[in-house]
C-alpha cells in the first residue's frame, strides 16, 4: 500500500460496489412500483403540489426541471438498468471516467427521488444509500486500484454509522442502559419478520446478552475500524456478525443490509481472497484520480463538521443530514423503544348504517390478521406500511396523506390497491372505510399452540369515523 493505491483492498471494493449497486436495484425498484401511488402526479402526497414551494436549493432534484408519471418511471428504469450492469460487472469494464459517469447518474437519479420523496422517503437508509453511493463514484472499477483515501472513507462513514447509533442509545430510553429494550423491541419494531416472535420469546437474560452485545460493538469495537489491518477486519467482522444478527429479526429495509456490505467491504482482503476471484496483476494509478480522491476527502473532512458535533451533542439528533447533497450525515436508531404496540386496522363496508358488516384491508408487510405469521420483507421497502406504524404512534405522522389515502380507498383506485396485499371487495368501490386503533402483542407459547396466532389483538379505539364519497366530497367544497 502506498499513500494513493491500496492493492489489499481490492477484494474489499469488489464486494462494496456489488453490494452497493444491489441495493440501488431494489431501491429504484421499490421507487418504480409505490412512486406512482405515493408520490405521482394523482398520489397521496403529489410531486407537483411539492414542488410548488420546495426550492432548488433545499430540495435539489432533476424534477424541478421537468415532472410527469412517465418521466418519474423513464429515471427508475434508467436507475434499475445502470445498477444492473453494475451489479453484473458491466461497470467494470468501462473505463475510469466512464464508472465515475455512470455512478454519478445513479447517485443523481436516487437523490432527485428522494429530495421529492417527501415524508416517504424520510427514512435515515435513504441517505445511508446516497452518502455511500457517493463514495462508490471515486473508487474506480476493477482495473483501477482502489485509492487508499477513498477506502479509509469508507470507513469513516461505518465508524460514524455505528458509533451514531450507539450514543443515540444510551442517550435515550432508560431500557437501552438497563438493558432491558429488547425485551420489548422484537415485538413493537415497525414491522416484525418471521423469526421475530421466536426472538421475542427468548428469556429476559438472553434479551440482556442481546443488548450487551449491541452496545459493545457500536461503542467499543467501533474503534477497531479506524486501526490497521487486520485489527480493522476483526472490528468490522464483528459488525457483520451484529448485522447479520438484525437483518433476521426484522425487516428495515436495507439498512442492516447495506451496513453488512460496509463491514465485508473493510474486511482484510488477505480472507476476502479465497472466495472472490483474482485480482488483475497490474492495477491502474491515473495521476488525476488521485487528485480527485484528494479533493473528495478535503470536501467530507469539511462537510463532517456538523455531524461530528451532533455526534458529540447531548442533545444528538439521528438521522440528520447537514447538506442538500446528502454526502455527509448523522445516523441512529431507536433512540427510544416503545413499549406497546398499537396498529391501524383500515376497514371498508359495501351497506354503511347500524348493521354494516365491516372488512379489513390487509397490508402486504405490517400486522393486520393475527393468524398471518409476520412476512419477510427487507431489504425490500414497504413505505406504505412503515408510515402506517408511525400513525399508530401519532396520528401526526398521517395528517398530509392519511385522509387521501381512505379516499383512494373509496374510488378503489388501482395504484393505491397495488400497494396492499388484498381489499376486501377487490377492485369494486366500498360505500364506506373506516380505521381502528389496536393494540397487538405476540401470542404466548400456550396461545401459539391453543389457536395458531402469532398476534392477540385488544379493541382501543376508533382513529377515523366512517367516511363515504360524499363525505369527503362535502369537505373539499
Amino acid at each position: 500500500m502506498d499513500w494513493f493505491a491500496d492493492p489489499g483492498a481490492w477484494e474489499g471494493r469488489l464486494v462494496l460496489t456489488r453490494g452497493v449497486a444491489l441495493v440501488y436495484l431494489i431501491a429504484f425498484v421499490a421507487a418504480l412500483r409505490q412512486g406512482p401511488a405515493l408520490i405521482g402526479t394523482s398520489g397521496l402526497t403529489p410531486v407537483p403540489r411539492y414542488l410548488q414551494w420546495a426550492s432548488w436549493r433545499r430540495a435539489p432534484s432533476l424534477f424541478h426541471l421537468y415532472w410527469s408519471d412517465r418521466f418519474f418511471a423513464g429515471c427508475c428504469w434508467t436507475g434499475i438498468a445502470l445498477a444492473v450492469a453494475a451489479l453484473v460487472g458491466l461497470a467494470d469494464r468501462l473505463p475510469l471516467a466512464g464508472w465515475m459517469a455512470l455512478w454519478l447518474v445513479l447517485w443523481g437519479l436516487y437523490l432527485s427521488i428522494v429530495h421529492v420523496g417527501q415524508i416517504w422517503y424520510g427514512f435515515g437508509w435513504e441517505s445511508l444509500l446516497l452518502e455511500v453511493g457517493f463514495l462508490v463514484v471515486f473508487l474506480g472499477p476493477a482495473h483501477v486500484a482502489p485509492p487508499t483515501l477513498g477506502m479509509w472513507l469508507v470507513r469513516w462513514l461505518l465508524f460514524r454509522l455505528e458509533f451514531g447509533a450507539g450514543l443515540i442509545k444510551m442517550r435515550g430510553d432508560r431500557c437501552w442502559r438497563d438493558l432491558t429494550c429488547l425485551a420489548y423491541h422484537h415485538e413493537t419494531q415497525p414491522m416484525p419478520n418471521p423469526l421475530s416472535w421466536w426472538f421475542h420469546r427468548l428469556s429476559p437474560r438472553l434479551h440482556r446478552v442481546e443488548t450487551l452485545a449491541n452496545h459493545v460493538t457500536q461503542l467499543v469495537v467501533v474503534f477497531g475500524l479506524l486501526a490497521p489491518q487486520p485489527i480493522a477486519g476483526v472490528a468490522a467482522a464483528v459488525i457483520v456478525v451484529t448485522q447479520g444478527y438484525l437483518l433476521i429479526s426484522g425487516n428495515f429495509a436495507w439498512l442492516n443490509a447495506l451496513t453488512l456490505v460496509l463491514g465485508l467491504s473493510l474486511l482484510d482482503g488477505r480472507w476476502l481472497a479465497a472466495v472472490l476471484p483474482d485480482r488483475p496483476a497490474d492495477l491502474a494509478t491515473p495521476t488525476w484520480h488521485a487528485v480527485v480522491v484528494v479533493v473528495l476527502a478535503l470536501l467530507v473532512a469539511a462537510l463532517s463538521i456538523a455531524p461530528v458535533r451532533n455526534l458529540l451533542s447531548a442533545s444528538q439528533r439521528m438521522n440528520t443530514s447537514f447538506d442538500p447533497l446528502r454526502l455527509v450525515n448523522s445516523y441512529g436508531a431507536f433512540g427510544s423503544v416503545t413499549k406497546v404496540r398499537r396498529e391501524l386496522v383500515v376497514q371498508a363496508t359495501d351497506s354503511p348504517g347500524p348493521d354494516a358488516v365491516w372488512r379489513e384491508y390487509e397490508f402486504r408487510g405490517k400486522p393486520g390478521d393475527v393468524h398471518r405469521r409476520p412476512p419477510q420483507w427487507a431489504p425490500y421497502h414497504l413505505r406504505l406500511d412503515w408510515l402506517m406504524w408511525f400513525v399508530a404512534l401519532s396520528p401526526a405522522y398521517g395528517r398530509s396523506w392519511l385522509v387521501p389515502f381512505v379516499g383512494k380507498l373509496l374510488d378503489a383506485d388501482p395504484a393505491t390497491l397495488r400497494l396492499l396485499r388484498s381489499a376486501p371487495f377487490g377492485t369494486q368501490r366500498p360505500a364506506a372505510v373506516r380505521v381502528l386503533l389496536y393494540r397487538y402483542r405476540f401470542t404466548t407459547r400456550a396461545e401459539r399452540r391453543e389457536t395458531g396466532a402469532w398476534w392477540h389483538r385488544t379493541y382501543e379505539r376508533e382513529l377515523v369515523a366512517p367516511v363515504t364519497a360524499e363525505d369527503l366530497a362535502a369537505r373539499t367544497r
